[in-house]
C-alpha cells in the first residue's frame, strides 16, 4: 500500500511540475485541454472502494449554502427573505459525517494566495487526498469542505450583534472586517460575485449527483450517459478548482488587503460552460430514458390492444401533457376521445413532406368522411423544434383537413415509432382499428399505387392487391391522358426510358416501325409508345419520373416480405434497371408481359422477322415473351442492382435475383441529391 501512494505522489508531482512549465510559459490552465487534464488527474485516483453517503452530506452542504446565499442577500443587499422559512431537504436518519476527511480538505482550502498555479495545486492536493473516492464525492467533500467554513462565517455574521459568544467568535473569524459599513460597500461587488459562483459550481455537482443515479439504469437505455460519465473526471477537477478559487477569494476579502488580485471572472466563464453543458447532457438523458420507459410501456399495451383512443394517449403524449387534435376542416381543437372506437389511419411523417404525399391522402379523406367508423391523424415526427419549424407546421397543416397533433416536443413513443415501425422519416401511415391492432404498418405504399382500391388498407385488402396481375395501369394511369384509354382498350404498350438517349432513340424508331409492320396490322394487333419522364424537346420530366418510380417503390415495398410470384420478379426487375442506361416494359392493358433492359427489348424487336411466325400459333404476347426468355436474356447479360432508399420501408433482408436464381448480393451505399438547395452553414 504504501507503494502505491509513493507511486501516487510522484506522478502527482510530475503532474504538478508539468503544469507549473505551461504556466511558467504564460500559458493559463484555462487553455488546456480536457486530454491534457486528464493527464493531469489520472493518476490522483486509484479506485473508489471508500463509500460513504455523498448523497446525504450533498443535502446537508446544499442546505447550509442556500441558508448562507440568503443570508448574504439579508446583510449585503438589505433582503427581506426570512430564512428560518427556508424550504430544506433531510439527510438519511443516523447519517454519520466523514470529519477528519472534511478538516483535511479545508486544511488545504485556507488561506491560499491567489493565483492560476496554486490553485491547481491546490486542487491536485485535494484529490490526492480522495483518491479512494468516486468522482462524485470528491466533488462533494471538496463542497463540504469549503461550505464547512463558508456556513460558519455567514452563521456568525447574523448572529454576532445579538449573540456574545457569537461576538467572540465574529473577532476570530475577521467578520467585523467585512461587515463595517465603509468596507462592506466597497466589497459588495464581489461578494455577491462570490456568492453566484457558489451557487453555479453547487449546481454542477448536483448534475453529478444526478448522472450518478441515472447510471442505476440500463445504459443501453440512456446512450448519452456514458458520454457524461467519461468526462465527469474533467468537470469535477474545474468543480474543485473553483472552489478552492472561491476559498482564496473569501479569505482576501477578510483580509486587510481586499484589492488584492483574484479575478473570479475566468472561473465563473468556464463552470458556467460546463453546467451549460450538463445541463444539456442531462436533458438528452433523460428524453433518452423517458423514450426507453415509454417504448417498453407502450410496446405492452400493443401486445394487449383494448381502445384505440387509449393506446393512442400513450403513444403520442406523456401523462401530464394529453393535448386536443386539431380539426383540419374547421381549425378548431377537439377533445381526443372523437378518435374513440375509430379506424384509425396514423399519418406520421417529417416537416419534409410534399404536396403530393398531402394530395395522395385526400382522396382518403373524402371517403372516411363517408364511412364515419375511420379517420385520418397527422403525427409530426421532429426531434428538436424551433420557431421556424412551428411556421412550417402551421404551412403543412393548413392543407390537411384531417386531424393533427399539434404538441411542439418528441412524441412519447418516439423511439417506439422509430424502431417498431421503421420510421425513417418518410411518410408513413399506420392502419390501426377501433381495439388498436395495427392492420397494416405502412399503407401509404398501397395507397400510392392503388389508390381507393386498396381502401380500408388492411391485410385483407393487401393480400387481395397482391394477387393482382394488372399493376402497371394505376401506375401510368395519371402520367398522360390517352394511356387510360389504351389500358381499357387492352393495347399493347412499350413503357421504355433510361439515361442513354442514343438507346431511347433507337427503340422509339425500331418499335415504331414494328408498330406499323404489316404484319402486325393484318394481325389486329395494337401497340402504343410511351417515353417515360422524357419531354418533347428530349429533356427529362423529373417529376413524372419521380411519381413513376416512387410507384414502382412503392410496389416493391407492398411485395417485398411476399412469396416471389411472376409479377413480384417483373417488379423486382424493372426496379433494377432504374439506374441503367435503358429500360422498357410491354404491357397488354394494365398486365406486364415482360420488364427487361432496354438493349435487351431492342433486339427483341429488331429479330421480329424470327418469331414473328409463333404469332400466328400462340399470339404476340407468348411469341414476345418466349423469344425474350429463350434467346436474348442469355445472350445480353447485365448486372442486376436493385436501388431502394431504406428510409422509405422496411426492405427485406435478402432479395432473390430477379433475372436468375441467385441470391444477390447487398451493399450499403449513400446518395445526395442536393433537393434542398445549396449548401448552408447549419448544415
Amino acid at each position: 500500500m504504501v507503494s502505491i501512494v509513493q507511486d501516487v505522489i510522484a506522478k502527482v508531482e510530475t503532474a504538478v511540475s508539468n503544469v507549473h512549465q505551461h504556466i511558467e510559459g504564460e500559458l493559463s490552465i484555462f487553455t488546456l485541454s480536457d486530454k491534457k487534464i486528464n493527464d493531469l488527474i489520472y493518476a490522483t485516483h486509484v479506485h473508489a472502494d471508500e463509500s460513504f453517503d455523498e448523497d446525504s452530506l450533498f443535502v446537508i452542504v446544499e442546505n447550509i449554502l442556500k441558508r448562507s446565499t440568503q443570508i448574504i442577500d439579508k446583510i449585503v443587499q438589505g433582503s427581506h427573505v426570512h430564512v428560518e422559512n427556508t424550504e430544506e431537504r433531510s439527510p438519511k436518519p443516523n447519517f454519520s459525517v466523514p470529519l477528519c476527511t472534511l478538516k483535511s480538505i479545508n486544511s488545504e482550502l485556507s488561506c491560499k494566495a491567489p493565483g492560476e498555479e496554486i490553485a491547481h495545486k491546490t486542487t491536485l492536493a485535494i484529490l490526492n487526498k480522495l483518491s479512494s473516492y468516486s468522482w462524485e464525492a470528491k466533488a462533494v467533500l471538496a463542497l463540504a469542505a469549503f461550505a464547512f467554513e463558508f456556513g460558519d462565517f455567514w452563521l456568525i455574521a447574523q448572529l454576532y450583534q445579538s449573540d456574545q459568544l457569537a461576538r467572540q467568535l465574529a473577532v476570530l473569524k475577521r467578520v467585523p472586517v467585512l461587515l463595517k459599513p465603509s468596507e462592506l460597500q466597497k466589497r459588495r461587488q464581489a461578494v455577491l460575485e462570490l456568492s453566484n459562483l457558489i451557487q453555479i459550481t453547487t449546481r454542477v455537482i448536483a448534475i453529478f449527483d444526478e448522472f450518478e443515479k441515472l447510471s442505476a439504469y440500463d445504459h443501453k437505455d440512456i446512450p448519452g450517459l456514458s458520454t457524461a460519465l467519461d468526462h465527469m473526471p474533467v468537470d469535477v477537477y474545474w468543480a474543485i478548482l473553483t472552489i478552492t478559487a472561491c476559498a482564496t477569494k473569501l479569505t482576501i476579502l477578510i483580509s486587510d488587503e481586499p484589492d488584492k488580485p483574484h479575478d473570479l471572472a475566468p472561473y465563473a466563464q468556464k463552470i458556467s460552460f460546463i453546467l451549460n453543458q450538463l445541463n444539456m447532457q442531462l436533458t438528452v438523458c433523460r428524453r433518452q430514458l423517458a423514450e426507453a420507459e415509454a417504448y417498453r410501456r407502450i410496446k405492452k399495451l400493443w401486445r394487449t390492444p383494448t381502445e384505440i383512443m387509449e393506446i393512442f394517449k400513450a403513444l403520442i403524449f406523456t401523462k401530464d401533457n394529453v393535448r386536443p387534435l386539431i380539426d383540419g376542416s374547421t381549425n378548431r381543437t377537439v377533445n381526443i376521445e372523437v378518435l374513440r372506437r375509430k379506424n384509425v389511419f396514423m399519418f406520421f411523417s417529417g416537416l419534409d413532406i410534399t404536396d403530393d404525399d398531402i394530395a395522395i391522402l385526400k382522396p382518403v379523406y373524402d371517403t372516411t368522411k363517408r364511412e364515419k367508423s375511420y379517420t385520418i391523424v397527422w403525427i409530426p415526427i421532429v426531434e428538436q423544434w424551433t420557431d421556424e419549424l412551428k411556421k412550417k407546421y402551421e404551412i403543412l397543416r393548413s392543407k390537411m383537413p384531417w386531424f393533427s397533433v399539434q404538441l411542439f416536443s418528441p412524441i412519447a413513443g418516439i423511439r417506439f415509432i422509430k424502431e417498431e415501425w421503421q420510421f425513417k422519416g418518410k411518410p408513413r401511415l399506420v392502419v390501426t382499428n377501433p381495439q388498436g391492432k395495427v392492420e397494416n404498418h405502412d399503407a401509404f405504399h398501397l395507397i400510392r399505387v392503388w389508390g381507393l382500391k386498396a381502401f380500408p388498407f388492411d391485410r385483407e385488402a393487401e393480400e387481395r392487391l397482391h394477387r393482382e396481375v394488372h399493376w402497371i395501369g394505376p401506375l401510368v394511369s395519371g402520367i398522360h391522358p390517352s394511356i387510360g384509354d389504351w389500358v381499357k382498350e387492352e393495347k399493347y404498350i412499350f413503357f421504355y426510358g433510361g439515361k442513354d438517349n442514343d438507346l431511347i432513340q433507337q427503340f422509339t424508331k425500331r418499335a415504331t416501325a414494328l408498330a406499323n409492320d404489316s404484319f402486325i396490322k393484318d394481325s389486329n394487333i395494337k401497340i402504343e409508345l410511351f417515353c417515360v419522364g422524357k419531354t418533347a424537346k428530349g429533356g427529362e420530366d423529373h417529376g413524372i419520373l419521380g411519381r413513376f418510380w416512387s410507384g414502382i417503390e412503392s410496389l416493391f415495398f407492398t411485395k417485398s416480405h411476399k412469396d416471389v410470384d411472376p409479377v413480384t420478379q417483373e417488379i423486382h426487375k424493372l426496379l433494377s434497371y432504374k439506374n441503367e442506361s435503358g429500360w422498357a416494359v410491354l404491357s397488354k392493358g394494365s398486365a406486364v408481359v415482360t420488364a427487361g433492359h432496354g438493349s435487351a427489348i431492342l433486339k427483341v424487336v429488331d429479330d421480329f422477322e424470327q418469331w414473328k411466325e409463333v404469332i400466328k400459333v400462340k399470339g404476340f404476347e407468348v411469341a414476345f415473351k418466349e423469344y425474350y426468355q429463350t434467346k436474348v436474356i442469355y445472350t445480353i447479360r447485365h448486372c442486376c442492382r436493385v436501388d431502394v432508399p431504406t428510409v422509405a420501408g422496411k426492405a427485406p433482408e435478402t432479395l432473390k435475383c430477379p433475372e436468375c436464381p441467385r441470391t444477390m448480393e447487398t451493399y450499403i451505399s449513400y446518395k445526395c441529391c442536393h433537393i434542398d438547395g445549396p449548401l448552408n452553414a447549419h448544415h
